[in-house]
């Protein structure tokens, strides 16, 4: 999650703009907390440029932060600065009181972090360093020559970048505080790919093009030419370096421990729970999706097993798509339908919101993905499939559902109404703030509320929908299980072997991204179950809520209290919506 703050809270943007005020709606004067938490902002983006680009806004989009230890360093001592200025000011209102605690608890958890030295073995297979870097290319504007010339300017920037990095696991190595080698391997192989010489950097440089398909100079294409050689072999050298320096000095147990496990839940959920009732909970919350799976395939036909219904799935030609190009006309269809159902029956979605653009990432490590808009949605909301090498075929009832999940009502509508709500939100709360469970967690609630709203009433798109939260079911087993060292639901311990059994049975999917979601879990503790974790917390809230207002309940009217908060932890969202 990353920061703006091109416009001041209470600005309002000229109208024409993509993004306007001029309905009217009232605009509130920033506070002492307004300010502080945009003076964070600020320092973020100073810190690291790629925030801007992440959230679009202008900054030094040419370049990188500090990502040796000294910007380590500097981060901490800039969030306990922030935290002494937070406490000093005062709340004028719920808004602020919001802020304060949610923002109060971002800093401390930035402080304690630092300080427990996670960011020495800052190294996994989808969320670090070693991906970041690359990563922020895909949301680099492209329109123009000056778009170009900086990314040019990156990718010249990105050796000295990976060079922080690299200084950054050296210090790991010998503090004793290093990545599994498990995580080294994989990472080592995902670099070699970036670093290839017709990779994704030679890519990028080739393709380069104005808006309208104009060519660019001869002069600036000679520059990206020459930053997509360096960036390659800064890749390159940097997967060398993990395999002769890092790797021998590596930890070959894949379990962090509860001690850091416990920190890491925290930041993924802003809450704090039983991690031994979740992971009991975990295991009952698999069996009921595995039944209530099996009561479907029983419909799709008679007496047939989960995996004979999936075949009966998988063979209507119906319900298959042939090639990226179909797959992601199917992606837009599909979201575009979705808002046109949703909006002034249970959500009011306004017209800003209502442009989601379908895209193909240029990767392919598996995945499906979604970008929040720019801060003045001149950059939309971006729904991102990443494609392994050699998927070709893609069945429609697995995944309606993900596109639920990333677009409306799930991921798209959740962020967009954050940034929407610039008049109530300052750039913290509406482009920063709130963590996985939340995010992660309203995107598995969007789920399973279009089934309950008629819109998964085909038995295939419901098993596809099922299929996805046992996925996320079994995740909060199997990543506690690992980290915490538990005994597995067999009686054994959780091993790489018998979780990529267990996985391989609770979820149908290609072999590749089961390989690739195993390694994801035991790499980067605690986000997995945000999923589910935040899901069970959504549910509750929005029960407690209806138990509490009775008849008069109103969903819709529940949705624009809940997401006009903007990202907040779970507790605080708790706290605000149920008291």
């Amino acid at each position: 999650m990353l920061v703006g703050g091109v416009v001041p809270v209470g600005s309002v943007v000229p109208v024409g703009s993509v993004w306007d005020m001029s309905d009217d709606r009232p605009v509130r004067q920033p506070s002492a907390v307004d300010q502080v938490a945009e003076q964070w902002v600020t320092t973020l983006v100073d810190l690291d440029p790629t925030v801007a680009t992440y959230i679009g806004v202008p900054g030094r989009t040419d370049g990188y932060g500090d990502t040796s230890p000294a910007g380590a360093a500097a981060l901490a001592d800039a969030a306990r600065s922030a935290r002494r200025a937070l406490d000093a000011a005062d709340a004028r209102d719920d808004v602020d009181r919001v802020t304060k605690t949610d923002l109060g608890a971002e800093l401390d958890l930035t402080v304690e972090s630092y300080e427990r030295k996670l960011h020495l073995r800052d190294l996994n297979v989808i969320q670090s360093p070693a991906q970041s870097l690359r990563d922020v290319f895909d949301l680099m504007p492209t329109a123009t020559a000056e778009d170009w010339q900086d990314v040019a300017g990156r990718l010249q920037s990105l050796p000295d970048a990976l060079e922080g990095y690299r200084e950054t696991l050296l210090e790991g190595t010998r503090e004793g505080v290093t990545a599994a080698k498990r995580q080294v391997e994989l990472i080592a192989e995902q670099a070699a790919r970036n670093g290839a010489p017709d990779g994704f950097f030679r890519q990028l440089a080739d393709g380069a093009a104005l808006e309208g398909g104009a060519p660019v100079p001869d002069q600036l294409r000679a520059e990206l030419t020459r930053g997509a050689e360096v960036a390659a072999a800064a890749y390159r050298s940097f997967g060398a370096f993990l395999e002769h320096d890092v790797l021998p000095l590596s930890t070959p147990v894949d379990a962090v421990g509860r001690d850091d496990y416990t920190l890491h839940s925290r930041r993924f959920l802003g809450a704090v729970v039983d991690l031994d009732e979740t992971y009991e909970w975990g295991i009952e919350e698999l069996a009921r999706m595995r039944d209530e799976q099996e009561r479907i395939a029983d419909r799709i036909e008679s007496g047939a097993s989960v995996a004979r219904a999936i075949e009966v799935l998988d063979a209507d030609p119906a319900r298959v798509l042939q090639g990226t190009d179909a797959l992601r006309a199917w992606m837009q269809e599909t979201s575009d339908e979705s808002i046109r159902a949703m909006d002034g029956r249970y959500f009011d979605i306004a017209d800003p919101i209502k442009r989601l653009e379908c895209r193909i990432a240029p990767t392919q490590e598996g995945g499906i993905y979604y970008t929040g808009p720019s801060d003045d949605f001149s950059r939309a909301g971006r729904m991102w499939w990443s494609v392994p090498q050699g998927v070709t075929e893609f069945g429609t009832w697995r995944e309606k559902t993900t596109v639920y999940h990333e677009g409306v009502p799930g991921h798209h509508l959740q962020i967009s109404q954050a940034v929407y709500n610039r008049g109530e939100l300052n750039t913290w709360r509406r482009q920063l703030a709130g963590p996985s469970g939340h995010v992660e967690g309203w995107a598995l609630y969007a789920e399973r509320l279009m089934e309950q709203l008629g819109f998964l009433d085909d038995d295939g798109d419901r098993l596809g929908m099922l299929d996805g939260q046992r996925m996320r079911a079994a995740r909060v087993v199997l990543d506690i299980g690992v980290h915490l060292q538990k005994t597995n639901p067999n009686g054994g311990g959780w091993t790489w072997e018998y979780a990529l059994d267990f996985m391989g049975r609770n979820v149908n999917m290609d072999p590749a991204f089961v390989q690739f979601e195993v390694a994801r879990y035991f790499g980067w503790p605690g986000q997995a179950p945000s999923y589910k974790v935040g899901q069970r917390v959504w549910e509750s809230i929005r029960d407690d809520v209806a138990a509490r207002e009775g008849s008069s309940f109103d969903l819709k009217a529940f949705h624009h209290r809940a997401l006009a908060l903007g990202g907040v932890g779970l507790d605080t969202l708790r706290s605000a919506l149920v008291g």
